[in-house]
Protein backbone atom coordinates (compact mmCIF):
# COMPACT_ATOMS: atom_id res chain seq x y z
CA UNK A 1 0.00 0.00 0.00
CA UNK A 2 2.15 2.75 -0.94
CA UNK A 3 1.48 5.87 1.27
CA UNK A 4 4.29 8.83 0.61
CA UNK A 5 4.59 11.23 3.69
CA UNK A 6 6.42 14.61 3.00
CA UNK A 7 6.92 17.54 5.16
CA UNK A 8 9.41 19.67 5.79
CA UNK A 9 10.03 23.76 5.34
CA UNK A 10 12.65 23.11 2.58
CA UNK A 11 9.52 23.32 -0.23
CA UNK A 12 12.07 23.87 -3.14
CA UNK A 13 13.41 19.73 -2.13
CA UNK A 14 10.10 18.78 -1.04
CA UNK A 15 8.72 19.76 -4.55
CA UNK A 16 11.70 18.23 -6.46
CA UNK A 17 11.05 14.65 -4.84
CA UNK A 18 7.22 15.17 -5.47
CA UNK A 19 8.35 15.67 -9.23
CA UNK A 20 10.88 12.53 -9.20
CA UNK A 21 8.37 10.37 -7.76
CA UNK A 22 5.71 11.29 -10.62
CA UNK A 23 8.57 11.16 -13.43
CA UNK A 24 9.84 7.77 -12.22
CA UNK A 25 6.14 6.01 -11.72
CA UNK A 26 3.78 7.19 -14.57
CA UNK A 27 3.75 6.48 -17.79
CA UNK A 28 3.60 9.88 -19.79
CA UNK A 29 1.16 8.33 -22.00
CA UNK A 30 -1.11 8.02 -19.48
CA UNK A 31 0.07 10.75 -17.29
CA UNK A 32 -3.19 13.01 -17.81
CA UNK A 33 -5.28 10.40 -16.61
CA UNK A 34 -3.08 8.95 -13.85
CA UNK A 35 -1.90 12.20 -12.08
CA UNK A 36 -4.21 14.21 -9.81
CA UNK A 37 -3.22 16.98 -7.80
CA UNK A 38 -5.13 18.47 -5.23
CA UNK A 39 -5.27 21.30 -2.40
CA UNK A 40 -5.61 19.73 1.08
CA UNK A 41 -6.41 23.51 2.48
CA UNK A 42 -10.11 22.37 1.17
CA UNK A 43 -11.79 19.61 3.45
CA UNK A 44 -13.74 18.50 0.43
CA UNK A 45 -10.43 17.85 -2.08
CA UNK A 46 -8.85 16.07 0.69
CA UNK A 47 -11.78 13.80 0.64
CA UNK A 48 -11.60 13.66 -2.73
CA UNK A 49 -7.69 12.63 -2.35
CA UNK A 50 -8.72 9.62 -0.63
CA UNK A 51 -11.67 8.47 -3.55
CA UNK A 52 -9.03 8.83 -6.50
CA UNK A 53 -6.09 7.10 -4.31
CA UNK A 54 -8.76 3.54 -3.94
CA UNK A 55 -9.42 3.55 -8.04
CA UNK A 56 -6.98 1.30 -10.03
CA UNK A 57 -4.89 3.25 -12.47
CA UNK A 58 -5.94 3.20 -16.52
CA UNK A 59 -3.52 1.84 -18.84
CA UNK A 60 -0.52 1.46 -18.30
CA UNK A 61 1.76 2.84 -14.98
CA UNK A 62 0.98 3.82 -11.63
CA UNK A 63 -1.87 6.06 -10.34
CA UNK A 64 -0.36 9.32 -7.98
CA UNK A 65 -2.75 11.48 -5.70
CA UNK A 66 -0.61 14.29 -4.88
CA UNK A 67 -2.30 16.05 -1.97
CA UNK A 68 -0.61 19.38 -0.95
CA UNK A 69 -1.37 21.42 2.35
CA UNK A 70 -2.47 17.80 3.85
CA UNK A 71 -4.05 17.99 7.02
CA UNK A 72 -3.99 14.47 7.97
CA UNK A 73 -0.92 14.95 10.38
CA UNK A 74 -1.80 18.20 11.66
CA UNK A 75 -5.42 20.01 12.04
CA UNK A 76 -7.39 16.86 10.64
CA UNK A 77 -10.87 18.12 10.74
CA UNK A 78 -13.20 15.46 12.18
CA UNK A 79 -14.90 14.14 9.50
CA UNK A 80 -11.68 13.39 7.51
CA UNK A 81 -10.35 11.28 10.32
CA UNK A 82 -12.49 7.70 9.51
CA UNK A 83 -12.61 8.59 6.01
CA UNK A 84 -8.53 8.25 6.65
CA UNK A 85 -9.14 4.94 8.86
CA UNK A 86 -11.60 3.61 6.26
CA UNK A 87 -9.50 4.24 2.83
CA UNK A 88 -6.08 3.51 4.06
CA UNK A 89 -6.48 -0.54 3.11
CA UNK A 90 -8.30 -0.10 0.04
CA UNK A 91 -5.50 1.67 -1.80
CA UNK A 92 -4.37 -0.56 -4.57
CA UNK A 93 -0.84 -1.67 -4.73
CA UNK A 94 -0.22 0.25 -8.01
CA UNK A 95 -1.50 3.40 -6.34
CA UNK A 96 0.30 6.10 -4.45
CA UNK A 97 -1.40 8.97 -2.19
CA UNK A 98 1.80 11.14 -1.76
CA UNK A 99 0.52 13.86 1.68
CA UNK A 100 2.88 16.96 1.56
CA UNK A 101 2.58 19.55 3.93
CA UNK A 102 5.16 22.05 5.27
CA UNK A 103 4.64 21.23 8.99
CA UNK A 104 6.06 18.56 11.08
CA UNK A 105 3.45 16.07 11.84
CA UNK A 106 1.60 15.76 15.11
CA UNK A 107 2.94 12.65 16.54
CA UNK A 108 -0.22 13.07 19.22
CA UNK A 109 -2.87 12.75 16.48
CA UNK A 110 -4.12 8.99 15.83
CA UNK A 111 -4.39 9.63 12.21
CA UNK A 112 -0.01 10.76 11.88
CA UNK A 113 0.20 7.44 14.20
CA UNK A 114 -1.63 5.31 11.54
CA UNK A 115 0.16 6.99 8.41
CA UNK A 116 3.57 6.26 10.37
CA UNK A 117 2.82 2.61 10.47
CA UNK A 118 2.18 2.53 6.59
CA UNK A 119 3.72 5.30 4.93
CA UNK A 120 7.32 6.26 3.34
CA UNK A 121 8.33 9.28 5.52
CA UNK A 122 10.84 12.04 4.18
CA UNK A 123 11.60 15.27 6.09
CA UNK A 124 13.18 18.15 4.21
CA UNK A 125 13.93 20.76 6.91
CA UNK A 126 15.97 24.04 6.28
CA UNK A 127 18.83 24.69 8.26
CA UNK A 128 19.00 27.44 10.76
CA UNK A 129 20.81 30.72 9.34
CA UNK A 130 23.06 30.11 12.08
CA UNK A 131 24.01 26.36 11.17
CA UNK A 132 27.14 26.89 8.76
CA UNK A 133 27.48 23.05 8.99
CA UNK A 134 23.85 22.23 8.48
CA UNK A 135 23.82 25.04 5.08
CA UNK A 136 26.88 23.38 3.48
CA UNK A 137 25.48 19.90 3.50
CA UNK A 138 21.59 21.51 2.15
CA UNK A 139 24.19 22.82 -0.54
CA UNK A 140 25.74 19.20 -1.32
CA UNK A 141 22.51 17.41 -0.90
CA UNK A 142 20.75 20.01 -3.56
CA UNK A 143 23.82 19.13 -5.73
CA UNK A 144 23.18 15.54 -5.62
CA UNK A 145 19.70 15.78 -6.02
CA UNK A 146 20.45 17.88 -9.31
CA UNK A 147 23.38 15.18 -10.24
CA UNK A 148 25.52 17.96 -10.24
CA UNK A 149 29.69 17.72 -8.22
CA UNK A 150 31.00 20.35 -6.26
CA UNK A 151 34.19 21.42 -4.97
CA UNK A 152 34.04 21.50 -1.06
CA UNK A 153 35.50 25.32 -0.91
CA UNK A 154 32.57 25.80 -4.07
CA UNK A 155 29.96 24.28 -1.33
CA UNK A 156 31.45 26.47 1.54
CA UNK A 157 31.24 29.40 -0.51
CA UNK A 158 27.83 28.66 -2.05
CA UNK A 159 26.29 28.28 1.67
CA UNK A 160 28.14 31.78 2.79
CA UNK A 161 26.37 33.27 -0.50
CA UNK A 162 22.97 32.13 -0.44
CA UNK A 163 21.77 31.04 2.91
CA UNK A 164 19.07 28.72 3.73
CA UNK A 165 17.27 29.90 0.13
CA UNK A 166 16.82 26.70 -1.04
CA UNK A 167 14.55 27.38 -4.42
CA UNK A 168 18.05 30.17 -5.07
CA UNK A 169 20.16 27.76 -4.36
CA UNK A 170 18.41 24.99 -7.21
CA UNK A 171 18.43 27.98 -9.89
CA UNK A 172 22.13 29.21 -9.05
CA UNK A 173 23.69 25.47 -8.83
CA UNK A 174 22.00 24.87 -12.58
CA UNK A 175 23.62 27.82 -14.07
CA UNK A 176 26.97 26.89 -12.34
CA UNK A 177 26.21 23.63 -13.93
CA UNK A 178 26.21 24.78 -17.28
CA UNK A 179 28.73 27.66 -16.92
CA UNK A 180 31.32 24.31 -15.73
CA UNK A 181 30.30 22.66 -18.88
CA UNK A 182 30.93 25.37 -21.45
CA UNK A 183 34.10 26.06 -19.77
CA UNK A 184 37.53 24.09 -21.41
CA UNK A 185 37.70 21.06 -19.13
CA UNK A 186 33.60 20.23 -20.61
CA UNK A 187 31.82 19.15 -17.69
CA UNK A 188 33.27 18.81 -14.07
CA UNK A 189 32.94 19.87 -10.54
CA UNK A 190 31.73 23.21 -10.23
CA UNK A 191 34.98 25.24 -8.76
CA UNK A 192 35.36 27.68 -6.27
CA UNK A 193 35.89 30.61 -9.34
CA UNK A 194 33.24 29.63 -10.28
CA UNK A 195 30.68 30.33 -7.65
CA UNK A 196 32.72 33.85 -7.03
CA UNK A 197 32.16 34.72 -11.19
CA UNK A 198 28.91 33.83 -11.12
CA UNK A 199 26.80 34.20 -7.92
CA UNK A 200 28.70 36.69 -5.24
CA UNK A 201 29.60 37.25 -1.86
CA UNK A 202 28.04 36.46 1.32
CA UNK A 203 24.31 36.48 1.99
CA UNK A 204 23.75 39.45 4.68
CA UNK A 205 21.58 38.88 7.65
CA UNK A 206 21.17 41.08 11.16
CA UNK A 207 23.21 37.15 12.59
CA UNK A 208 26.00 38.29 9.88
CA UNK A 209 26.58 41.80 11.97
CA UNK A 210 26.42 40.05 15.04
CA UNK A 211 29.05 37.98 13.49
CA UNK A 212 31.55 40.27 12.70
CA UNK A 213 30.97 42.44 15.71
CA UNK A 214 31.60 39.20 17.84
CA UNK A 215 34.70 38.86 15.87
CA UNK A 216 36.30 42.14 16.47
CA UNK A 217 35.44 43.45 12.68
CA UNK A 218 33.55 46.45 13.11
CA UNK A 219 34.17 48.16 9.76
CA UNK A 220 32.46 45.00 8.20
CA UNK A 221 29.79 44.84 10.43
CA UNK A 222 28.73 48.51 9.62
CA UNK A 223 29.23 47.38 5.17
CA UNK A 224 26.77 44.37 6.03
CA UNK A 225 24.51 47.09 7.98
CA UNK A 226 24.62 49.24 4.69
CA UNK A 227 23.26 46.78 2.69
CA UNK A 228 20.60 45.44 4.99
CA UNK A 229 19.51 49.12 5.01
CA UNK A 230 20.02 49.44 1.05
CA UNK A 231 17.13 46.55 0.84
CA UNK A 232 14.88 48.05 2.69
CA UNK A 233 15.39 46.03 6.04
CA UNK A 234 14.52 48.45 8.99
CA UNK A 235 17.16 49.75 10.80
CA UNK A 236 15.06 49.16 14.49
CA UNK A 237 14.59 45.36 13.29
CA UNK A 238 18.32 44.76 13.18
CA UNK A 239 18.59 46.43 16.02
CA UNK A 240 16.40 44.13 17.92
CA UNK A 241 17.89 41.19 15.76
CA UNK A 242 21.20 42.16 17.29
CA UNK A 243 20.02 42.84 20.46
CA UNK A 244 18.52 38.86 20.97
CA UNK A 245 21.95 37.74 19.65
CA UNK A 246 24.02 39.88 22.01
CA UNK A 247 22.03 38.79 24.78
CA UNK A 248 21.80 35.38 24.11
CA UNK A 249 25.35 34.79 23.82
CA UNK A 250 25.76 36.71 27.09
CA UNK A 251 23.54 34.33 28.95
CA UNK A 252 25.55 31.43 27.91
CA UNK A 253 29.03 32.76 28.28
CA UNK A 254 27.95 33.55 31.85
CA UNK A 255 25.88 30.46 32.78
CA UNK A 256 29.01 28.49 31.10
CA UNK A 257 31.16 30.67 33.99
CA UNK A 258 29.18 28.98 36.24
CA UNK A 259 29.71 25.72 35.42
CA UNK A 260 26.24 25.07 33.89
CA UNK A 261 26.45 22.58 31.44
CA UNK A 262 23.50 21.13 30.65
CA UNK A 263 22.21 23.15 26.96
CA UNK A 264 18.58 22.44 27.46
CA UNK A 265 19.06 24.70 30.76
CA UNK A 266 21.18 27.21 28.94
CA UNK A 267 18.98 27.55 26.21
CA UNK A 268 15.51 28.46 28.48
CA UNK A 269 17.68 30.74 30.62
CA UNK A 270 18.76 32.46 27.42
CA UNK A 271 15.41 32.24 25.60
CA UNK A 272 16.62 30.21 22.48
CA UNK A 273 14.47 27.86 21.29
CA UNK A 274 16.83 25.07 19.80
CA UNK A 275 19.30 23.60 22.49
CA UNK A 276 20.84 22.32 19.09
CA UNK A 277 22.42 26.53 19.04
CA UNK A 278 24.00 26.06 22.48
CA UNK A 279 26.67 24.06 20.73
CA UNK A 280 26.93 26.52 18.02
CA UNK A 281 27.20 29.46 20.04
CA UNK A 282 30.02 28.14 22.48
CA UNK A 283 32.13 27.63 19.30
CA UNK A 284 31.46 31.29 18.38
CA UNK A 285 32.71 32.32 22.59
CA UNK A 286 35.44 30.68 22.73
CA UNK A 287 37.89 33.11 24.23
CA UNK A 288 35.63 35.89 24.80
CA UNK A 289 34.74 37.11 28.39
CA UNK A 290 31.23 38.37 29.34
CA UNK A 291 32.42 41.51 30.00
CA UNK A 292 33.19 41.98 26.45
CA UNK A 293 29.80 40.72 25.55
CA UNK A 294 28.18 43.29 27.97
CA UNK A 295 30.31 46.25 26.07
CA UNK A 296 28.98 44.84 23.02
CA UNK A 297 25.60 44.81 24.09
CA UNK A 298 26.02 48.45 25.54
CA UNK A 299 27.34 49.67 22.56
CA UNK A 300 23.67 47.86 20.17
CA UNK A 301 21.28 49.97 23.06
CA UNK A 302 22.98 53.36 22.11
CA UNK A 303 22.31 52.54 18.38
CA UNK A 304 18.59 51.95 19.73
CA UNK A 305 18.45 54.72 21.61
CA UNK A 306 19.76 56.92 18.78
CA UNK A 307 17.71 55.32 16.17
CA UNK A 308 14.56 56.06 18.67
CA UNK A 309 15.43 59.83 18.91
CA UNK A 310 15.22 59.88 15.46
CA UNK A 311 18.84 59.65 13.40
CA UNK A 312 19.53 58.24 10.61
CA UNK A 313 19.99 54.50 10.30
CA UNK A 314 23.47 54.43 8.69
CA UNK A 315 24.55 57.07 11.08
CA UNK A 316 23.23 55.73 14.34
CA UNK A 317 25.32 52.37 13.76
CA UNK A 318 28.57 54.17 12.61
CA UNK A 319 28.33 56.26 15.95
CA UNK A 320 27.41 53.42 18.37
CA UNK A 321 29.84 50.87 16.60
CA UNK A 322 32.79 52.31 15.22
CA UNK A 323 33.48 55.34 17.90
CA UNK A 324 34.63 54.97 21.60
CA UNK A 325 32.10 55.35 24.42
CA UNK A 326 32.64 57.75 27.14
CA UNK A 327 34.75 56.27 29.99
CA UNK A 328 35.93 53.20 27.83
Amino acid sequence: MPVHLYWGDDEASRNRAVEALVERLLDPAWASINLSRLDGNDSIQAGRALEEARTPPFGAGARLVVLQRSPFCSQCPAELAPLLEASLPLIPAECHLVLVSAAKPDARLKTTKTLRKLAEEHSFQLPAIWDGEGLIELVARTARELGLALEPAAAEALAEAIGSDSARLASELEKLSLFAAAGPAGAGPISLAAVEALVGGRSTSSLAVGDALLAGRPAEAIALVDALLAANEPALRIVAALTSQVRGWLWVALLERQGEQDVAVIAKAAGIGNPKRIYVMRKQLRGRSPAGLLTLLGQVLEVEAALKRGADGGDAFRDGLLLPRPGD
